[in-house]
């Protein structure tokens, strides 16, 4: 198993956590088996931003970026040189620590 340490985030997950999940889940899956509800309007499908995440340690495990992601994450709010979005980056088997961006942005939620 893989600890995750998500830092606290005033809506989502105010006293941040500490949680376990299995190498080869999302970090996006990881967060939702454990209840914290991050956006992710598309349903994991890389096609927006809304589960953009900041991997404050262990950035280096994870899985390669595809351009496709690269593409998106140029949208994302708050984009940092360790922005993933969290339905495409893959645990290893290294501990992270993520940042779940204070806003996103979500084009079918604001009526765009």
């Amino acid at each position: 198993m893989t600890t995750l340490k998500i830092l606290p985030h005033v809506e989502l997950c105010p006293q941040g956590a500490v949680i376990q999940t299995l190498p080869g889940n999302s970090i996006c899956e990881a967060l939702l088996d454990h209840g914290i509800q991050i956006e992710h309007a598309c349903d994991m499908s890389c096609a927006c931003t809304t589960c953009h995440v900041i991997v404050r340690e262990g950035f280096a495990s994870l899985n390669e970026t595809q351009e496709e992601e690269e593409d998106l994450l140029d949208k994302a709010w708050g984009l940092e040189p360790h922005s993933r979005l969290g339905c495409q980056a893959l645990v290893a088997k290294q501990d992270l620590v993520i940042e779940i961006p204070r806003y996103t942005i979500n084009h079918a939620k604001e009526n765009h």
